[in-house]
Parts: structure tokens; sequence; C-alpha cells
């Protein structure tokens, strides 16, 4: 099992911490803009879009994707 996880660079990594480094990295207004969703463009919260988030996987896949692209970047 731990051998499954050795790659995944998500595995351990809470929403909720993924979501607030996205804010403080991108801010709401350029993660609306790189991931259309009602929850990061209009009156956006860590709570709104962790229901949000927690309920739809499309959209989590893509906060996922964009929270690994921004360690990529950093790296």
């Amino acid at each position: 099992m731990v051998k499954e996880q050795a790659n995944n660079h998500l595995h351990g990594v809470k929403l909720i911490d993924m979501l607030e480094a996205l804010v403080i990295q991108y801010g709401w207004e350029e993660m609306g803009y790189c991931i259309d969703i009602r929850c990061f463009n209009y009156d956006p919260s860590i709570k709104s879009s962790l229901q949000f988030l927690r309920k739809t996987p499309w959209a989590r896949e893509k906060v996922e994707q964009l929270y690994l692209e921004m360690l990529q970047n950093k790296a």
C-alpha cells in the first residue's frame, strides 16, 4: 500500500489545506478564472468551496490539478 502512494503527491494533503494554499498563491479571482465554478466567482469562501468540492468530483479533480501545478511551479 505504501508503494502505491509513493508517487501520489496528494497523499495526506487535506482538501482544506489545498484550497487555502491556492487562495494564498492565486487569490479567488484568478482561481475563478482557472476553474470556472460559482463558489470561486460569486461570494467565495473556504466553507462554501469545501461543501461544493466534496460533492462534485470533477471540480475537486480540477482543484487538485491546479494544486499540483502550483507545486511544480514552486519547485
